[in-house]
């Protein structure tokens, strides 16, 4: 059994997604953003640096993992799902996966960030991070030509990528002109897992969200 420690974020979001796609029984466990409870001393005790998503394996002797691409990889590794077993294909996985973690994530919550957040209306700050953002959507439109998922097959790669990827309107950026991203966008979300994990926990009210993504900047 996995204990999920999460909110409805993008990064919450590939986890619940994982859970579901490789049928992994769990207990749901909602942190509290708004309210601070990532940075309690529970909470620290699972993970030091305060942020979600958590998981902790119960029959692994209550082990804690934090970062959201180590848990991608720990789900598949212990469930023998969505990571290729052969080099080529487990590293092909891999490098897709850290694009994400390096790249599409960063890039795209810090033009939310600036966005729809920041106190201050600061437009080379959104203009770099929203241009950054639609270029490594174009990065990912290029590598989907021709193929349904980022490897030969769904992967957690897949999983890392499409939370924030289908965030693209509310980061203000357009994915108009790619297409091969737009269907792959399409299918993925068509998959029932997927829907499940969406909606594991279900978000908060748009004025809720925004306020509490205001009070995380000052803390």
């Amino acid at each position: 059994m996995i204990d999920l420690y999460t909110a409805a974020t993008p990064n919450g979001q590939k986890i619940s997604i994982a859970l579901e796609e490789m049928e992994i029984p769990y207990t749901l466990n909602v942190v509290d953003l708004g309210k601070g409870e990532q940075k309690t001393e529970a909470f620290l005790n699972l993970n030091p640096n305060g942020r979600i998503p958590v998981i902790v394996d119960r029959e692994a002797g209550d082990f804690a993992i934090f970062e959201s691409g180590a848990i991608l990889l720990y789900l598949a590794e212990k469930t023998g799902k969505l990571l290729p077993a052969d080099a080529k294909g487990r590293s092909e996985v891999i490098q897709w996966l850290m694009f994400q973690m390096g790249g599409v994530g960063p890039m795209m919550g810090q033009a939310g960030v600036f966005f729809k957040y920041f106190p201050e209306h600061l437009p080379a700050a959104i203009q770099r991070y929203q241009n950054e953002s639609r270029r490594l959507l174009e990065v990912l439109d290029r590598r989907l030509a021709g193929r349904e998922y980022l490897h030969d097959q769904l992967s957690i790669a897949d999983i890392a990528t499409f939370p924030w990827a289908r965030n693209y309107e509310w980061v203000g950026i357009s994915i108009e002109g790619l297409e091969n991203l737009q269907a792959w966008l399409v299918r993925l979300e068509a998959r029932p897992s997927f829907q499940k994990g969406l909606a594991v926990p279900p978000a908060a009210p748009i004025e809720e969200r925004i306020k509490n993504a205001q009070a995380l900047l000052v803390k």
